[in-house]
């Protein structure tokens, strides 16, 4: 089962947030970003 993640983009551009900016607010590796841009796709 694959987890989506297109949720949490709408999300973040809603509030004005980028994805760098999440990044580094919850201490998240570029590699697991990359992952679940890949899968929000």
């Amino acid at each position: 089962m694959r987890i989506g993640y297109n949720k949490l983009w709408k999300m973040l551009i809603d509030k004005g947030v980028n994805k760098m900016d999440l990044k580094e607010a919850a201490d998240i590796i570029t590699g697991v970003l990359k992952k679940m841009r890949d899968i929000g796709l």
